[in-house]
């Protein structure tokens, strides 16, 4: 990785995708010039389904080897509703740049900010402030999208695989104590909960084991433990009392949307998918095409996904600037929902994509 110029491969993708990744890019860029003017150079690389169908590709020509050697992945959304493979499956090249790089560990924040809707009445819902942290290439997903294996299809029963592997697990521990390191100093605290269904499953029995075996490794950091079902509850009862959550693959994207349906909504879901030596970033949320260049779009979780590109490039290169500029962009949106100068048009609010993208650069040059 360059010590100065840091290359982002882009790929804005479908529907909305183009309007909040112009965004994200944009405000990246206030946000480093504000920091000290670290360099991005930023790789557009064409795909999706619009892609796919003008083509017959999902990705261009050479598209998954330029994105390898970007120094980070930024995606803004994949897929549209009339456009399918020919047995019926949606067009997904981030799925294959997901398993291609072993982005085993997807990043999923929850943060509650001041005057944005708190589906919870109970006042302490305003103290969210959790990450899902999801494995993101093996359990349940492992016979679906990109391996298509299924032992069993016989017309009459269909059997799938879910598959946990030491290896994986390790990292994937390993990266949830050193993220709770890292949010210590904002809470005051740090946690790892490790979410499982180890009272049934011996996949599941094993991923608890492996937790166990790694947090020796961190004392300092407290560990906790909840059966997935629990955990859903426990989302509805206490939210505000976890910090970094593991788990795996499926667990994991089901858990997240309701955290995110917590704190407003998936156009505040930020995500980052990280491994060794990658990193893809991008919003959870969907394509909606049918608002795609209407400036309704909430940018923000694109946004907030920028600022996790940026703190990722900051660990890697050690580099403070970046860090800085991350901060930047986190500080700036949450002093704009509290002071309810950020009133996106999902919440209610006056504001589209433009209007949020102008108030957040105002916010971040002061």
């Amino acid at each position: 990785m360059s010590s100065s110029v840091f290359q982002v491969a882009v790929i804005k993708g479908d529907g909305i995708g183009i309007d909040v990744t112009d965004a994200a890019l944009h405000i990246v860029e206030v946000a480093l010039e504000k920091a000290g003017n670290t360099a991005l150079e930023f790789l557009p690389i064409q795909a999706g389904a619009g892609y796919f169908k003008e083509t017959g590709q999902d990705i261009e020509p050479g598209g998954e080897e330029a994105a390898g050697r970007a120094d980070a992945i930024f995606l803004g959304a994949i897929g549209l509703p009339s456009v399918r493979q020919k047995d019926g499956t949606e067009i997904s090249p981030h799925l294959r740049l997901r398993e291609k790089f072993n982005l085993y560990a997807g990043v999923r924040p929850a943060r509650a900010y001041p005057n944005a809707p708190q589906r919870l009445a109970d006042p302490r819902a305003a103290e969210i402030d959790m990450v899902i942290l999801r494995e993101s290439t093996e359990g349940l997903f492992y016979s679906a999208a990109v391996h298509n294996r299924c032992p069993v299809d016989t017309g009459d029963e269909v059997q799938e695989l879910l598959r946990i592997t030491r290896t994986t697990t390790e990292k994937l521990h390993d990266f949830a104590f050193k993220l709770a390191q890292k949010r210590q100093e904002r809470r005051g605290k740090s946690k790892v909960t490790c979410v499982d269904k180890a009272n049934v499953f011996r996949s599941m029995a094993f991923f608890r084991k492996i937790f166990d075996e790694r947090s020796v490794r961190f004392p300092e950091i407290e560990k906790g433990y909840n059966y997935v079902d629990a955990q859903a509850l426990d989302f509805i009862r206490k939210p505000w009392e976890f910090d970094v959550l593991v788990m795996e693959n499926m667990f994991g994207d089901i858990l997240s949307d309701l955290a995110g349906g917590l704190v407003g909504g998936m156009g505040m879901a930020a995500c980052g998918e990280i491994g060794d030596n990658h990193g893809l970033f991008q919003p959870a949320h969907g394509s909606a095409p049918d608002i795609m260049g209407q400036d309704k779009a909430n940018p923000l979780a694109a946004i907030l996904s920028g600022a996790l590109m940026l703190d990722y490039l900051a660990d890697k290169a050690s580099n403070d600037t970046l860090a800085l500029a991350a901060k930047i962009i986190d500080d700036a949106i949450y002093h704009g929902f509290a002071t309810k100068r950020i009133r996106p048009q999902e919440f209610g609010g006056d504001m589209g994509t433009k209007a949020i993208t102008r108030e957040v650069i105002n916010l971040i040059r002061g």
